[in-house]
């Protein structure tokens, strides 16, 4: 698909978002270990996010600690496309929230996410990340400050949901 002025972009984080954290395998759901680390996800949610990215409704883009290796690990198993664009943490920036273990002021995703708003002024922006809301303190004035910008995030143990794709369909 390519790149349009009028196509929202989707940043789309993977753990606790498609890989929920979560030890039982709901019916329907696959497990898979990638790098050494299992993960969890709903297949349905993967084929509904790839649909929306399919038919030009949104552009899927990695906003995720995977990196490149979500498109080269993950993107086919989980049944995403590939070739996706990617947002990678700069050297230089901090590293971020850590899960359960505490966030850091300087949240490298929300620097990614500021620049992505920067180069495309005129699309509007889902953002789909568990740790938004342990990062409200450093994202909540650019947010504010951007109503052009969705934020969606997921609980860690249960993932991207059904309830939360419809919002965001609804919102597009």
């Amino acid at each position: 698909m390519a790149s349009t002025g009028d196509v929202p972009i989707l940043l789309l984080d993977v753990d606790g978002v498609l890989n929920a954290a979560r030890v039982d395998l709901p019916a329907g759901w696959v497990r898979g270990t990638f790098n050494g680390y299992v993960l969890t996800w709903d297949p349905t949610v993967t084929a509904r996010l790839r649909e929306l990215h399919e038919s030009g409704r949104v552009e899927i883009q990695w906003l995720t600690t995977w990196t490149t290796d979500a498109d080269r690990l993950l993107a086919e198993p989980m049944g995403l496309p590939r070739g996706l664009v990617t947002h990678a943490r700069a050297d230089s920036a901090p590293t971020g929230f850590a899960g359960v273990f505490g966030g850091r002021s300087g949240w490298w995703k929300l620097t990614a996410a500021r620049a992505v708003a920067e180069a495309e002024p005129d699309r509007r922006i889902i953002w789909v990340d568990d740790d938004l809301a342990m990062q409200a303190a450093d994202t909540g004035d650019w947010l504010a400050a951007n109503p052009h910008v969705l934020v969606v995030a997921p609980d860690l143990f249960v993932g991207l949901t059904h309830e939360q794709l419809d919002a965001i369909e609804a919102w597009l």
